[in-house]
């Protein structure tokens, strides 16, 4: 019996993830040792990563949840320790597959994940708002998220998701994304600075080293989405990506009115111009809805109109494809309060009317097939002609 209870006590713990790398902790060899007593208690150690495991209280709840509903056992007794540095070796290379370090997964030929770059011309126009709250609408959908806060001197991502104190955990040079509550899995910039309130003040090699980093040196596991916030504009950032990423698809982010529209126009070009697709336009700010004395909704149009529009037909124009119009997210108070709050509306507030247009677009998104840019099709020429 002792036996059939040490396997039943097994396939519980297969069934629990490391809340970082989203794999059993059996896989990972996490489980250093599991002893069962005559009256059925069960003594389990779970080694740790690192010493002061953030989500060490997420395994110790989990583990024992799980071991604790096998039928016949009777009491959990569950040691935390660590890792040893040749554990850890062992860990990592098991992560890696063994390959070489610094190859960033989603740029292979045979990778299936989406990639979309939020992109804007100028700054203020809630593209970080736009990229969260897209994130959260595609893991709602039952999807692997990933979020890279490519904004280097800007990075308002964590924040917005509620994780900004977070620091992501290290095996040797292998870095965890730290997860949030939705199972979106996020890095930044600003999680791997020793204080919140540092400055980064970079230039072009030490940000295309950045944005390298949190591509290659970050353990993202099988996402089906990866989002990467852009700093606005058509510099260092932008260029670093379409040549590390040149399967990527862009979606650009502006507001109504003529001043944002134009600049927008010119991060579209710039993707076109590191032969990425852009996929659509995002016009942000679109409109506030107000109430009338007699009852009556009306929408007041506080930054102008049409702009997203004209980004739209202009950038179809000039490359030749259809880039749509993806949306229109209206003027909202609770968008806003959710991204200070760290509780973006799409999850917080669903109903909302920016969320329900979010909610639309996060699903247009999701529902596109990966793009041929950058992949090997396998065709080789039978002879000349």
């Amino acid at each position: 019996m002792s036996s059939t209870l040490l396997e039943q006590v097994r396939a519980a713990l297969a069934t629990v993830n490391d809340p970082e790398i989203k794999r059993p902790i059996t896989d990972l060899g996490m489980v250093d040792s599991v002893e069962i007593g005559d009256d059925g208690g069960v003594d389990v150690t779970v080694l740790l990563t690192v010493a002061g495991c953030p989500l060490k209280d997420t395994i110790n709840r989990d583990v024992t949840a799980a071991v604790a509903a096998v039928d016949g056992v009777s009491d959990v007794r569950l040691t935390l320790g660590v890792m040893t540095d040749e554990q850890r070796a062992g860990l990592k290379e098991v992560l890696s597959d063994g390959k070489a370090q610094r190859e960033i997964p989603f740029a292979q030929p045979g990778s299936l994940t989406k990639v979309f770059a939020i992109a804007s011309g100028k700054g203020g126009v809630g593209k970080s708002s736009v990229t969260v709250n897209l994130a959260l609408g595609m893991a709602a959908q039952g999807l692997k998220v990933g979020v890279v806060d490519a904004d280097i001197y800007g990075h308002s991502v964590p924040a917005m998701l509620g994780v900004a104190d977070s620091r992501p955990t290290q095996v040797d040079d292998l870095i965890m994304p730290v997860p949030t509550a939705s199972g979106v899995s996020v890095i930044s910039i600003g999680m791997l600075k020793p204080r919140r309130d540092q400055v980064v003040a970079w230039r072009g090699p030490m940000l295309d080293r950045a944005l390298v980093q949190m591509l290659a040196d970050v353990y993202w596991g099988d996402l089906d989405v990866l989002l990467l916030d852009l700093p606005p504009g058509t510099g260092d950032i932008a260029i670093s990506l379409g040549q590390h990423l040149p399967g990527a698809e862009v979606v650009v982010v502006t507001t109504p009115q003529e001043a944002a529209a134009e600049v927008a126009e010119r991060a579209g070009t710039m993707a076109s111009m590191m032969h990425q697709r852009v996929v659509g336009v995002i016009e942000n700010m679109s409109y506030l809805t107000v109430v009338d004395s007699d009852g009556t909704e009306k929408r007041v149009e506080v930054f102008g109109s049409g702009g997203g529009q004209r980004v739209a037909e202009t950038l179809s124009s000039r490359f030749g494809y259809d880039v749509p119009m993806l949306g229109q997210v209206p003027l909202d108070t609770s968008l806003r309060e959710g991204g200070d709050a760290g509780k973006p509306i799409v999850e917080s507030d669903p109903t909302a009317p920016s969320a329900v247009v979010l909610r639309d677009v996060a699903q247009r998104l999701a529902g596109r097939g990966r793009g041929l840019a950058g992949m090997q099709l396998g065709l080789t020429p039978a002879n000349k002609l």
